[in-house]
């Protein structure tokens, strides 16, 4: 039935603040913009994609709560190179919620994002690259 995750889409309070975030601060490539909808992916992987919350209502509820941690989301990334990564944001003044750590898995950070979107970033172990049960035991900030 289900082939594969086709995107990730995350509802924010601000697309250009967003849109800025994911290119400038995180370097991802822009793929596909509207106004309601901003795409990023390099061929053949994930779409992470943005939407705007547009009801007052609705954003307010979904500020308090991501405030509160209650999003209930939690995108990763790996990367090749944790440490210099970290250092790099860290330069870029980004909000770390979790600082880098040696996992069993192999090195992992979170940072969020201008709506506190939790972003994981980990550096995978030679062994464990591929294999997706270590990668997830650890892997959230809960």
């Amino acid at each position: 039935m289900f082939k594969k995750i086709g995107a990730v889409i995350l509802l924010v309070s601000d697309m250009d603040r967003s849109k800025d975030f994911y290119t400038r601060t995180l370097g991802m490539q822009l793929k596909r913009e509207s106004p309601d909808w901003i795409e990023f992916a390099k061929e053949g992987s994930t779409v992470v994609a943005l939407h705007p919350i547009k009801n007052k209502a609705k954003r307010d509820k979904h500020n308090t709560e991501i405030k509160r941690g209650a999003s209930g989301i939690l995108v990763g990334f790996n990367v090749s190179d944790l440490q210099s990564t970290c250092d790099e944001l860290e330069k870029k003044h980004v909000k770390f919620y979790k600082e880098m750590s040696i996992e069993h898995f192999g090195k992992h950070a979170i940072i969020e994002d201008p709506d506190g979107h939790l972003i994981s970033l980990a550096e995978m172990s030679a062994k464990d690259e591929y294999v997706q049960i270590p990668y997830y035991h650890g892997f959230a900030p809960i």
